[in-house]
């Protein structure tokens, strides 16, 4: 198991990693987290939703996700309130102090426990990850992730400092010292993340933490930007408030207060020809080629936002001067004439005019909707995949879809070639989608067709050279023994 002094400490990036090497060592890993904070979640083949952070990790080590990866998840609609997602399934929206203070939390430990003992009976090993802190007292007793389930599957706790936010020595030292003598045991080394630098600087400073602690540094992580793996949460999207720049086809990603699946945007991001940068600045979003509204966990709440802080207007702006929009889930809903609420799914507010760009109606409900999907986009002969998480069915008086999934059935709304909309994250992950939305902006030949699985792969592979070389992996591996 893989716990933090504190959240962001690198966390979900370490274990993908040791996901990849435990794989290519020949044993048939897995990993888990038993409860998530995330709007980035994924959907299992069976179409049941999961943190993506799992979703990654298992992809790491090579096998189909599953919710026993993570039982719990929860997606934040607004700053009091989430959605809880049991087993992969909603069991309905509460207040954290609900979830925390007055949910049966014996309950719920023992899903998430039973959800491992599923889980630890089909691989091993089993890679855990701890979620935020492991020293917050006042959340201690009511803790059904960290070292509680540490303790419950006997694992051998790896404590994860970041040194590049500072305060290495005193988050690493109080985060052991606030533990109990049986958590204490659990901890069996420390792996400090985010080095710049000559690491053997640090020697002295590895020493100074083992005599402070009692606990071996088996690990000293330099900081890295050349590996690419997906990030969990959107706090990372703070370092991508770029602006434009010449020379390139800018695409501006409108940054909701409640984005979801951000993900969406990492094979784009990726092409040499695009620079794409996330804002709510309205002068910023008239400066884009092309204009993307991602997806949200409270899509009428981020609509007032926008419309409110003026990026609506230059949104609708933005396409009367010819400028390309689309939609991704909820975004998709935006464009349309009006969503409505009558059920109360989001919050209060019962109904709202959309951005009117598309002549569509969205009518949000209950029941979830959380597919694989694979589809023909437009009349090209591919055979594309993606995946729906939504709450809401979106109808026209027109057929007019952007893509038709394997079962025939019709999704999203395409206007034309500058405007259009859909509930399939993950579209812009598929060639033929992204070659149509660059299409007429440069003249700079296409590159080779870039195979993002491929891309990935690699990825996992260079994240796990990386530990090897910076871990001593024959102290991981005797603490397995």
């Amino acid at each position: 198991m893989f716990v933090g002094t504190a959240s962001d400490v690198g966390k979900s990036v370490i274990c993908a990693g040791f996901c990849r090497i435990f794989k290519q060592d020949g044993y048939h890993p897995a990993p888990f987290k038993a409860q998530n904070m995330s709007l980035n979640s994924y959907v299992t083949p069976e179409g049941l939703e999961l943190g993506r952070a799992q979703a990654v990790q298992a992809e790491a080590a090579g096998i189909p996700c599953h919710t026993d990866m993570n039982p719990v998840l929860l997606k934040p609609t607004n700053d009091q309130s989430s959605q809880v997602i049991l087993n992969g399934k909603p069991v309905g929206n509460q207040s954290a102090y609900e979830y925390f203070k007055t949910n049966d939390r014996k309950e719920l430990f023992q899903s998430v426990t039973q959800a491992y003992d599923r889980l630890s009976a089909r691989y091993a090993p089993i890679v855990m990850e701890g979620a935020g802190s492991i020293s917050e007292l006042n959340l201690k007793k009511r803790d059904i992730t960290n070292l509680r389930m540490a303790l419950h599957a006997g694992a051998a706790t790896y404590l994860i400092g970041d040194i590049d936010r500072g305060g290495i020595f005193g988050s690493v030292y109080g985060t052991i010292t606030l533990l109990t003598a049986e958590e204490r045991q659990c901890i069996k080394g420390i792996i400090v993340n985010k080095f710049r630098g000559d690491a053997r600087l640090f020697e002295d400073g590895k020493k100074m933490l083992e005599e402070l602690t009692g606990v071996p540094v088996v690990g000293v992580l330099p900081f890295f930007k050349d590996i690419h793996i997906e990030e969990e949460d959107s706090v990372s999207l703070q370092n991508k408030f770029n602006t434009t720049t010449e020379g390139k086809i800018n695409i501006a990603v409108i940054l909701l207060k409640r984005l979801s699946n951000f993900t969406d945007f990492d094979r784009l991001e990726k092409d040499p020809r695009v620079h794409l940068f996330y804002t709510s600045q309205p002068e910023e979003i008239t400066k884009a080629d092309i204009v993307i509204i991602p997806g949200s966990k409270n899509t009428l709440d981020d609509l007032l936002t926008i419309k409110n802080n003026g990026a609506a207007a230059a949104i609708t702006s933005a396409y009367k001067k010819g400028k390309k929009v689309i939609g991704i889930c909820g975004g998709y809903q935006m464009m349309g004439e009006i969503i409505e609420d009558p059920d109360h799914v989001e919050g209060l507010l019962e109904s709202m005019p959309g951005l009117g760009l598309l002549p569509v109606k969205t009518i949000l409900k209950p029941v979830k909707t959380t597919l694989q999907q694979q589809f023909s986009y437009q009349n090209y002969p591919e055979i594309c995949t993606g995946y729906e998480i939504h709450m809401g069915e979106t109808s026209s008086n027109v057929n007019s879809p952007v893509t038709v999934l394997a079962n025939g059935k019709p999704d999203g709304y395409f206007l034309n070639q500058n405007c259009w909309g859909s509930y399939l994250h993950g579209i812009l992950d598929n060639a033929v989608v992204i070659e149509d939305l660059l299409a007429g902006f440069t003249t700079e030949k296409p590159p080779e067709i870039f195979n993002y699985q491929q891309f990935k792969e690699l990825q996992y592979d260079r994240l796990a050279d990386h530990i090897r070389a910076n871990v001593d992996m024959e102290m991981i591996y005797s603490s397995l023994e």
